[in-house]
């Protein structure tokens, strides 16, 4: 008899556990259950990385990003003005999420997935099940809705403290001109914080600005200031469809879930913590979380918890080590130019930035090689 996985929140989850239920035994019977319909807008930067589409293929996902524009540069200002602009690895795309997100969705639901809107609001493990507001039930469940996630604190997880939180602010506006590329400026006031303009295709980008929390409300205006200081290209007055939302900054409780429950993207705040880009870490995440669901959902936290730390262990410790690097401006400018003077280095600060990457001697030596110097003075 096939068991039943409840994926709450994402399709990502839901496309890994109906791709396994068509191999061997045992099989899944997924539940995708989302409060909104599709599709919708959400809020975010829009970028997808290469590495993302790896996990896309992987689960038979083909046209997620048909009909956009590959972007095959990415220009970095550090906090001090001085910049790189080098071409990627492999080319990014941005893809708005009432896009990306339905063709997710579409394919969950072609490959055998039910997909219902509810909300949910309660969490309970009862034995072999777990029951939602005490009318659907599952096997398993794997709870990704996003960084205020309700499985989440169903498990008593707490949600993330100030600096473990970020506020951004999100719109469209048009592309700047130029040849098409990635333009991430980090800004020196209010480190660390920075403002993006990632180009659709389209004649429009998408345009925003975040920074951490710390402990003080910041109020629509900051953000939009902030972005237009930014990215002086960029008239505050033609930006459209504006949305704040929160980043859910690398926090992860303990545990990534409990028994028959396991969280998955922001809800297990999975989130670069040197970048803040997510949609990678929410694909592969949700992916492992699916596969152990559907292959043994009695067993599904302890085997998700393994499977991940083998997966993301070794690149989240260097990760964190650049974060809390990064914490000092003047390292960051250091990178900045020894990227410019390394194509080796660059690749290794994308790679820890946009995928699964590590720290290496090498990057490091350049670094601290380029602390002394000094870029012009920050105009912004």
């Amino acid at each position: 008899m096939a068991s039943t996985a409840v994926t709450v929140g994402s399709a990502k989850a839901a496309v890994r556990s109906r791709a396994r239920s068509r191999g061997s035994a045992p099989s899944a019977r997924v539940l995708l259950l989302d409060r909104a319909d599709f599709p919708r807008d959400k809020a975010c930067g829009d970028g997808i990385a290469a590495h993302a589409l790896d996990v896309l293929a992987e689960l038979g996902v083909a046209d997620a990003v048909d009909g956009y524009a590959p972007l095959p540069a990415l220009r970095l200002v550090g906090p001090g003005g001085g910049a790189v602009a080098r071409a990627l690895p492999r080319p990014a795309y941005t893809v708005p999420r009432k896009v990306f997100d339905a063709r997710l969705v579409a394919a969950a639901v072609a490959a055998g997935v039910e997909l219902r809107r509810h909300t949910v609001r309660r969490v309970e493990l009862r034995g072999d099940r777990v029951v939602l507001d005490g009318e659907l039930s599952g096997g398993a469940v794997v709870g990704a809705d996003g960084a205020g996630s309700v499985v989440r604190r169903a498990l008593g997880h707490p949600v993330n403290p100030d600096r473990h939180l970020a506020l951004a602010i999100r719109g469209y506006a048009p592309a700047l001109p130029g040849p098409p590329e990635q333009l991430i400026v980090t800004s020196a006031p209010r480190w660390p914080a920075y403002a993006w303009s990632f180009p659709i295709g389209d004649g429009r980008a998408n345009v925003g600005y975040g920074e951490v929390l710390r402990g003080e409300p910041l109020t629509r205006a900051h953000l939009v200031d902030r972005l237009a200081a930014l990215l002086p290209g960029t008239d505050p007055a033609t930006v459209t469809e504006l949305r704040a939302h929160h980043l859910a900054a690398l926090h992860p409780p303990a545990a990534p879930g409990r028994d028959r429950v396991v969280l998955a993207g922001d809800a297990l705040s999975l989130i670069n913590p040197f970048t803040g880009e997510g949609i990678f870490y929410a694909l592969r995440s949700g992916a492992l979380a699916g596969a152990a669901a559907a292959g043994s959902p009695g067993q599904a936290a302890r085997r998700y918890a393994d499977t991940l730390r083998r997966r993301f262990g070794t690149h989240l410790r260097h990760s964190s080590v650049a974060a809390w690097l990064a914490r000092r401006r003047r390292v960051v400018d250091a990178a900045v130019r020894a990227a410019r003077r390394d194509d080796r280095v660059y690749r290794t600060v994308v790679e820890l930035g946009l995928g699964d990457g590590r720290l290496d001697a090498r990057t490091l030596a350049m670094i601290g090689i380029g602390l002394p110097a000094r870029d012009r003075p920050p105009r912004h």
